[in-house]
């Protein structure tokens, strides 16, 4: 007996019967879809798939191409810094090697002596030597004219200046002048001596013939103060320009010594430089400073006039060239350039060498 709640099976049965079968797999379609993209993506996640192989290359080609490309970058940043820095170089070079000579025409060559004397600055014996150097080379340079306008400062740094300006003259028989703007006076006044002739304004500030060393001493501050100074030496003299520390007689004509030895130095050199010219009184090489009218009195200066007074009337030269060397910025980057190079060369070969 057939139960008619169990759809008959046989062959013969009508399409309705069938119905839920087919609903059935219709509904489980997406189920097995989704199970088979699973796989799929199974599949292409794993590194048996063929895919894998491809997508791996790609991203390594990839890669080598960006590294190349950051590489031939930074090659290119490099080779355009080195082009930078040689030109540098050499406009420095050029700079450096003065005016340019226009078939050696006459002129009076300039090199100025402003601002303090001292080791590292503008007016240091260093780049005014070898301005006058470049000076006197000049064949076209009738005549070297010192532009001072300077309070003074090293008798070291002087000392060599004078020094080079009488083998200068000696060696190439060139006139030097030197044209006082608004001071000449202590280490500016020692330069200037070495000229053949000095000119001045009126009302410049020439002299102080004389040298100095200044301080200052707090030993009676800290007493008041209740502080105590621990300095300690080795040498009994070692720490006698010690401000905290009381100075003895001893030391104080120690000192005094050695600034009357330099003082007459400088005397020495002002008598060599002026000569006859010089009118010599119990002042003149006492410190004291004079105006220029004074001093062309006094034999300290020859006459009033300036820049281009001399080089009208006296060289009969009007063109001026100034042949001045200045250290500029580009200059002093390229100092510390080369500093910061040759440290580390040193560090890397102590290393090498197996020093620290």
């Amino acid at each position: 007996m057939t139960d008619p709640l169990i759809p008959d099976q046989r062959p013969g049965q009508p399409e309705a019967t069938r119905a839920p079968d087919v609903a059935l797999n219709q509904a489980s379609a997406p189920v097995s879809g989704a199970s088979s993209a699973t796989k799929n993506g199974a599949k292409e996640a794993s590194p048996d798939s063929p895919g894998w192989e491809r997508a791996t290359l790609e991203k390594l080609a990839f890669a080598s191409l960006t590294e190349q490309r950051l590489a031939r970058r930074w090659r290119n940043f490099v080779r355009l810094a080195w082009l930078a820095f040689f030109i540098l170089i050499t406009w420095i070079v050029i700079s450096r090697n003065g005016p340019a000579k226009d078939g050696f025409m006459p002129h009076t060559a300039v090199v100025e002596v402003k601002g303090e004397i001292a080791s590292g600055a503008e007016a240091s014996a260093e780049l005014i030597v070898a301005a006058l150097r470049g000076a006197f080379e000049d064949e076209g340079a009738q005549a070297v004219v010192l532009l001072i306008n300077s309070p003074g400062g090293s008798p070291v740094q002087a000392g060599i200046i004078n020094d080079e300006i009488r083998r200068l003259k000696a060696k190439h028989k060139k006139p030097v002048y030197a044209v006082v703007e608004e001071s000449c006076a202590s280490a500016a006044y020692y330069i200037a001596v070495a000229a053949d002739r000095i000119f001045v304004d009126k009302a410049s500030i020439v002299g102080s013939i004389g040298v100095l060393m200044d301080g200052f001493g707090f030993t009676g501050l800290m007493e008041k103060l209740g502080v105590e100074r621990r300095l300690m030496t080795a040498g009994e003299n070692k720490g006698f320009l010690d401000p905290f520390s009381p100075q003895t007689e001893r030391q104080r004509a120690f000192a005094q010594t050695m600034l009357d030895q330099i003082h007459q130095q400088f005397i020495d050199v002002v008598k060599t430089g002026r000569g006859t010219r010089l009118k010599e009184t119990p002042e003149t090489f006492s410190g004291l400073f004079w105006s220029g009218q004074q001093a062309i009195e006094l034999g300290l200066a020859d006459q009033l006039g300036n820049l281009d007074f001399v080089a009208r009337e006296v060289v009969k030269a009007e063109e001026i060239i100034d042949y001045t060397r200045r250290d500029n910025v580009a200059e002093r980057l390229v100092k510390r350039f080369g500093a910061a190079i040759g440290e580390g060369s040193v560090r890397a070969i102590r290393s090498n060498a197996g020093l620290r």
